[in-house]
């Protein structure tokens, strides 16, 4: 039993040892309250660095699925005033080992609004270095020159419509007279008048 504890010591310390700056599977994170939260902004302790490594916890869950992450798993070192330190992932199997760093941001990625909801903050305030934020998608903008296209063509249609629209009052206008022209000569008629050339002529009337 001894030697099982004595065991686990062991393994911490190494762990612990490779959570340093600039570590091959570390990541830095830098958190600014102050310009994310203004007159809200609240101090960081540490009540502030368990949520912090719960949250890890929690991504490292949820990307890893059938992973029992602990707090513990999360390691943090070089941790400054201006609140930014390192942190390394070990395995929730081996204490030893650790996560790779790919593994690590994927699973921050993934749960980036979880983490940053936790603290009130955004991935600008909230910053972990060298990864880099999902973006939500962008709305699909037309080409203006098909926008261009689209305008010309419509344009076209409505002149076209207009046109014929006239054409049609025009020609229904013309048939009128004709119509009123022509009832007037056949009275004319009945009234001894003669037509010329489908014209009334009053002149060749008795």
């Amino acid at each position: 039993m001894r030697r099982f504890w004595l065991l686990l010591c062991l393994s911490s310390v190494v762990a612990g040892q490779s959570c340093t700056e600039n570590a091959s599977d570390g990541t830095k994170v830098r958190i600014s309250l102050a310009s994310g939260l203004k007159d809200k902004a609240y101090m960081w302790n540490e009540n502030e660095m368990f949520l912090f490594r719960s949250t890890l916890a929690y991504a490292m869950r949820k990307h890893m699925q059938g992973s029992d992450f602990q707090v513990s798993n999360i390691l943090v070192c070089r941790e400054t005033q201006r609140v930014s330190f390192w942190f390394v992932v070990t395995s929730s199997m081996d204490n030893s080992t650790l996560i790779s760093k790919e593994m690590v941001r994927e699973a921050v990625r993934k749960s980036r609004d979880r983490i940053n909801g936790a603290f009130q903050l955004t991935d600008q305030t909230l910053e972990f270095l060298g990864i880099e934020a999902i973006m939500p998608p962008q709305p699909e903008h037309i080409d203006s020159r098909w926008m261009i296209v689209f305008s010309v063509f419509i344009s076209l249609v409505v002149f076209v419509l207009l046109l014929m629209i006239m054409l049609s009052v025009v020609q229904k206008k013309r048939k009128r007279n004709e119509k009123t022209k022509k009832e007037t000569c056949e009275e004319e008629i009945y009234r001894n008048t003669v037509v010329v050339q489908g014209i009334c002529n009053s002149t060749f009337s008795d």
